[in-house]
């Protein structure tokens, strides 16, 4: 990756961080609220989504929460990247986003630049990945991997709580 990219990349990050997109609470109910912890670093994130019964869009999302800037960078990119997708899409763009964040070592060529990927997993049927490619560099320091998922795996339990339990 080159200097100027891995440059832009932390700007993302940073502006995410400093300006978390989303960032509040929603009543519950009608949103669906779920907890998501880290205890290897202390992470916290706190996920409130509101769906719409009849087309199941995600029609509100909130995040709060405390942790390092790959944790809240990542969420706050997860609730622009879901806010008014079907819980199918965001369900589809969850398993790209963790597809790209299991990029095995084997990947990371031996002066810690990235190898060519053959699958790549921002453009498959049509579901980019955009700001969320900022988080690729994460890879090459695995115990930071649970921090950018942490968000990712909290908004996963909220949908299947949707799925679930439609609020009345």
């Amino acid at each position: 990756m080159s200097a100027d990219l891995e440059d832009l990349y932390r700007e993302i990050i940073l502006d995410h961080y400093r300006s978390p997109r989303n960032r509040g609470q929603l009543e519950s109910p009608p949103a669906y609220r779920t907890e998501g912890f880290n205890p290897l670093c202390g992470d916290e994130v706190i996920i409130y989504v509101t769906v719409n019964e009849d087309d199941g869009k995600i029609t509100d999302i909130a995040i709060d929460g405390q942790g390092c800037s790959i944790s809240q960078s990542s969420a706050s990119m997860m609730s622009a990247a879901v806010k008014g997708r079907t819980i199918a899409d965001a369900r589809e763009l969850t398993t790209r986003f963790k597809t790209m964040m299991s990029i095995h070592e084997t990947d990371i060529g031996g002066d810690g630049s990235e190898a060519e990927i053959e699958a790549d997993a921002s453009d498959a049927d049509g579901i980019e990945l955009g700001d969320l490619e900022a988080l690729r560099g994460v890879v090459k320091f695995p115990v930071r991997i649970k921090c950018a998922t942490l968000s990712w795996n909290t908004l996963g339990q909220a949908l299947d709580e949707a799925a679930d339990s439609p609020v009345e």
